[in-house]
């Protein structure tokens, strides 16, 4: 997949003349995205236009939604849906200021797209004036097409970001796997914890990660393989929050993963969270905690089993 910084970039390449574009942010690649992509496919080559940041926090910083994935997952997905271009263009308050019609002309006039694919809510230009019907008058005068996707439903449910970004908050990464085609996931390094799991039986990896959203506190099943290495899944019962039975305050992500025995210090995870297990809470005593955490582990691996299978 070839990755443009701006649209003068990719117009200059002329890599998209021709080609069918998708337009969006992608946050998340879930199945209402790949709905986009597999309609782009049958017009050509399909291939997407994306924003850095996202405009919303450039726009309204204070409302900017928590990203579920940071960019360089979000293009690792975009590859994966076998996209051939994916175009990054910088959005700052001078690009948000582009009316309708000058974005039209990037389109149709400089990239020389030959299809646009959309969802039926997408909207363009500064101030968001431009609409689906604008871009279809726009594409008829140079030959293309638009092509508008209904919104994809799970069970009732529309697929879209804020739904992904809802679940996961509430730590619902079951319903979150259904929308997104995939398991939630985040990376991170592991770090130096403070060593309380390996006195209790229980070793765990701290996860330093960056990712914006995070499930809520508890208990979940999950999945873990070493970014770099081998595509070998380790499954595993990890923690998110505070700690409470020994008192702490800083919110961490801990994972436990069944019977390893390796060094994975400065190593870099891929977690993917497959269930909740339960909420967090603080126990009376280190006793009454490590009985829970066996019955956690013993829940967390029939999980992992079950869609390991």
């Amino acid at each position: 997949m070839k990755v443009h910084a701006s649209i003068a970039a990719a117009a200059e390449s002329g890599n998209l003349a021709g080609a069918a574009v998708c337009l969006g942010n992608f946050d998340g690649v879930h199945l209402g995205h790949r709905a986009l992509f597999a309609e782009a496919a049958r017009h050509g080559a399909a291939s997407a236009i994306t924003f850095l940041p996202h405009p919303g926090k450039v726009l309204q910083p204070d409302l900017a939604p928590r990203l579920i994935t940071l960019q360089a997952r979000k293009l690792e997905l975009l590859e994966e849906a076998g996209l051939a271009d994916v175009v990054v263009q910088p959005f700052d308050l001078s690009f948000a200021r582009t009316s309708a019609p000058e974005f039209e002309a990037m389109l149709f006039d400089q990239l020389k797209v030959k299809a646009v694919v959309v969802g039926a809510d997408f909207t363009y230009g500064q101030k968001r004036s431009g609409h689906v019907q604008a871009l279809q008058a726009a594409a008829q005068k140079t030959g293309a097409v638009v092509s508008i996707v209904p919104a994809v439903t799970i069970d009732g449910v529309v697929v879209s970001s804020s739904k992904v970004r809802e679940y996961v908050l509430e730590g619902r990464v079951a319903a979150a796997q259904r929308l997104l085609g995939r398991f939630f996931d985040l990376d991170g390094a592991v770090v130096p914890g403070q060593g309380r799991g390996r006195t209790i039986g229980f070793p765990t990896a701290n996860i330093d990660t960056q990712n914006e959203l995070r499930p809520a506190a508890g208990v979940y099943a999950v999945r873990a393989r070493v970014i770099g290495s081998e595509p070998t899944w380790l499954g595993g019962a990890a923690n998110i929050g505070v700690k409470p039975t020994f008192g702490g305050n800083e919110v961490t992500i801990e994972a436990h993963l069944f019977d390893f025995k390796g060094d994975l210090y400065g190593k870099r995870l891929r977690v993917e969270f497959v269930d909740r297990l339960r909420a967090e809470q603080r126990f009376a005593s280190v006793a009454e905690l490590m009985g829970q955490i066996g019955r956690d582990v013993d829940h967390a691996r029939e999980a992992v089993a079950r869609v390991s299978a």
